[in-house]
């Protein structure tokens, strides 16, 4: 896994939202950032996480951010997870795994001895299209803290 670090320019990418809109990194120029990728709509951890973002996202937006949630699931899984849970901010169906290989989020993961390849649950805190800080500890009851804790 060769996963982007603080100082590294993000590569430019293109992705579907939930909707079936192009989302472009040239979108945000400019702007400040946050792209979280998590394995699996609808599984405890990640509803736990997105849900702890939307509940803070005022407070996000308020500090200048804009928020994009990636996993590989479908358009149609992450727009019923969109819905079901309301969320504020786009989430990226990169079936392809265009944005997943461009961060270096996709490798070895361990789960009940077994292992496999997988996507890492791990944030990037971009600004003006450069990585400022990796969460990779992730705390899903408790993400919004950890990001703006910096």
């Amino acid at each position: 896994m060769n996963t982007l670090k603080a100082g590294d320019k993000v590569p430019e990418f293109s992705s579907k939202d939930q909707d079936g809109n192009t989302i472009n990194l040239s979108d945000y120029k400019g702007k400040k950032l946050i792209i979280f990728f998590y394995p699996r709509a609808n599984t405890p951890g990640c509803t736990a996480e997105a849900c702890n973002l939307r509940d803070n996202y005022t407070e996000l937006q308020s500090r200048g951010y804009h928020l994009l949630g990636v996993s590989e699931d479908t358009e149609k899984k992450q727009a019923k997870f969109r819905d079901k849970y309301e969320f504020q901010y786009p989430l990226l169906a990169d079936e392809d795994h265009t944005v997943i290989d461009a961060f270096g989020v996709w490798g070895p993961k361990k789960f009940m001895g077994k292992e496999y390849d997988g996507l890492h649950r791990t944030t990037f805190i971009i600004n003006n299209g450069v990585v400022e800080r990796v969460i990779s500890k992730v705390k899903t009851k408790d993400h919004a803290a950890q990001i703006l804790e910096a």
